[in-house]
C-alpha cells in the first residue's frame, strides 16, 4: 500500500472510530438503562460507564466496539504520521497515540463492578490499567501535535484547538461525575477534526510523495 493509500485509509479510520464508538455507547447505554442503573450508574454520576456496558446482556457488543475502536486508533496514527512534517516530535506523538490505541485494546478485559463484595480480578485490574494507560499517552500525545500543527501550514489553524480540547480533556478525564461526558465528546469530536482535515488535505499530502 503507497503512502497516499495510506494517508487515505488513516482519514477514513479516524472519521469511522469516533462514529462507532459513540453510536454504540449510546445505543447501549439506552437498551441496557436498567442493568446499568442497577450496578450504579446514574445520568449525573456515570458509574462503570462506559465500561460497565460490556458486563451486560449486550456486553459483547461493547468489547467488540473497544477492539475495533483501538485496531482504528492504530490505522489512524499511523497514516497521520505520514502527513506531519519529519520531525522527531511528530514521531514521539505518533507513537503516544498508538499507545493508547492498545490501550483501548486493553479496554477488552472485562471491568470489575465498583459497588462490590468481591475482591479485584485480574481481568479487572488489566482493564484499569488499560484505562490508566489512554490517559497516560492520549493527552500528552495531543499536546505534541499541537507543538507539530505549528511546524505544517495545513494543520497549524488546528494547534490552538488541540491545545483547548486538551485543557479540558485533562481534568474531566480524571473526574468521576457528570464531566467524564465531556472528556469523551471533546476526544471523539476532536478525533473527528483531525481525520476530516486529513482528508481535505489528501491531495495535497499526495503532491508531497509524487514531487
Amino acid at each position: 500500500m503507497s503512502a497516499v493509500q495510506r494517508i487515505k485509509l488513516a482519514a477514513l479510520a479516524g472519521m469511522a472510530g469516533p462514529l462507532l464508538l459513540g453510536s454504540v455507547i449510546t445505543i447501549l447505554t439506552i437498551l441496557e438503562r436498567e442493568f446499568m442503573l442497577s450496578i450504579g450508574w446514574k445520568l449525573n454520576a456515570p458509574l462503570d460507564w462506559p465500561s460497565g456496558l460490556a458486563l451486560g446482556a449486550l456486553g459483547w457488543v461493547m468489547t467488540l466496539t473497544f477492539l475495533l475502536s483501538g485496531l482504528l486508533i492504530l490505522i489512524f496514527a499511523s497514516g497521520l504520521r505520514l502527513s506531519l512534517p519529519r520531525l522527531p516530535l511528530a514521531t514521539l506523538s505518533t507513537w503516544l497515540l498508538i499507545a493508547a490505541g492498545f490501550g483501548m485494546i486493553g479496554l477488552i478485559s472485562p471491568t470489575d463492578k465498583t459497588i462490590r463484595t468481591t475482591p479485584a480480578t485480574w481481568h479487572g485490574r488489566q482493564h484499569d490499567a488499560s484505562f490508566t494507560v489512554i490517559g497516560l499517552t492520549l493527552m500528552p500525545a495531543m499536546i505534541l501535535f499541537g507543538f507539530v500543527f505549528l511546524k505544517d501550514r495545513r494543520w497549524k489553524n488546528l494547534a490552538l484547538y488541540t491545545w483547548i480540547t486538551v485543557a479540558l480533556a485533562i481534568p474531566t478525564f480524571w473526574m468521576k461525575g457528570f464531566a467524564f461526558y465531556v472528556f469523551l465528546a471533546a476526544i471523539l469530536i476532536w478525533c473527528e477534526v483531525i481525520a476530516f482535515r486529513l482528508r481535505s488535505k489528501s491531495r495535497e499530502f499526495e503532491q508531497d510523495f509524487t514531487s
